[in-house]
């Protein structure tokens, strides 16, 4: 395993990460979930990612409970708060009171002291920035937490945080959480440039686009019954690239794919990390052996002329409303 440093932070993270939206105390059973984690452990990933939403705050339980026993000083936790984890009006947001109610709960749940990194899962327009902000930073001053990120902020967000921080001495965010794939390239145009110059690395989820780039989805071919498209709360992340358009080109990957050596996950993943923004790209795994075969892209440099060839195959990437994930809170 290769390590990028985090931002301008001194923290080191796996350039590969193991992360557990919709798979742990959902998808997968739990010692399946364990059985990933010690392989994750096994191939050197140290870098762990969740969220307290996910599957209604079990993925934190299943992801603790896997990491029992293991050396916490090793392993480097990340999780989320933002998105709602209950019915009350207050069980959602950045306010001063769910964050702190939240980072218990995750604490808690993972089984540890403290978080290495604590992201704002969205961002909150009903709650001051600053009363964020202030939040976030008492949990460092606490030491409960050590470093703060987003997740799928626009520039202009995220720009206005490091502004109020540096105007008020609080501690910035150094890492960004957002969608990024071959097929998904929304934040090179702002985001990447803006994080580069600010010091904020990208530790970003769905590198091989819900295993579209797997070439495992054919065009004209009904989703294998086994992939995340055919699961009700997956479906809903992957039918974006569904598109026979998009489908035919992938599988114009596969043989540039074998000429490197690599499978398709592989190239998608180590395409990502061609990013010098990108410290470290999550994955998901409903089999260990889908864990191993990830972590090899952490040690592949592509070369220019493939990446040219890359481009030329794909073309215009897929297209979808940036603002739409908000709408599920």
């Amino acid at each position: 395993m290769e390590f990028n440093r985090l931002g301008n932070s001194g923290l080191k993270v796996s350039r590969i990460a193991y992360g557990n939206w919709l798979t742990h105390g959902s998808q997968i059973a739990e010692e399946t979930a364990v059985a990933c984690v010690r392989a994750a452990l096994d191939v050197g990933i140290t870098t762990f990612d969740t969220a307290d939403v996910y599957a209604g705050t079990r993925a934190e339980a299943v992801l603790g409970r896997a990491l029992k026993g293991h050396r916490r000083e090793s392993v480097e936790l990340s999780t989320k708060v933002c998105l709602p984890t209950g019915s009350g009006p207050n069980d959602r947001g950045l306010s001063r009171k769910h964050i702190l109610e939240s980072v218990h709960g995750s604490l808690r749940r993972l089984g540890t002291d403290y978080l290495d990194l604590y992201h704002a899962h969205r961002f909150d327009r009903e709650t001051p920035l600053v009363e964020t902000l202030r939040a976030f930073d008492d949990l460092i001053r606490q030491g409960k937490v050590l470093y703060i990120g987003v997740s799928e902020w626009t520039a202009d967000e995220i720009r206005q945080a490091l502004r109020i921080a540096d105007d008020l001495g609080l501690d910035r965010f150094v890492a960004n959480q957002p969608q990024y794939s071959m097929l998904w390239r929304v934040i090179e145009e702002e985001i990447v440039p803006l994080c580069a110059r600010e010091g904020l690395s990208q530790l970003v989820w769905s590198p091989v686009a819900q295993g579209v780039l797997t070439g495992k989805y054919l065009p004209g071919r009904p989703v294998p019954a086994d992939s995340r498209g055919a699961d009700a709360n997956g479906a809903q992340w992957v039918g974006a690239f569904l598109r026979d358009d998009v489908l035919e080109r992938v599988q114009l990957l596969a043989p540039l794919a074998r000429e490197a050596g690599l499978t398709g996950a592989q190239l998608a993943l180590a395409w990502t990390l061609q990013n010098p923004n990108v410290a470290a790209a999550i994955v998901g795994a409903s089999r260990p052996e889908q864990v191993r075969d990830n972590a090899v892209a952490a040690g592949v440099t592509l070369e220019p002329a493939l990446m040219k060839q890359i481009d030329d195959v794909l073309g215009p990437v897929v297209e979808r409303d940036p603002t739409k994930t908000d709408s599920v809170w």
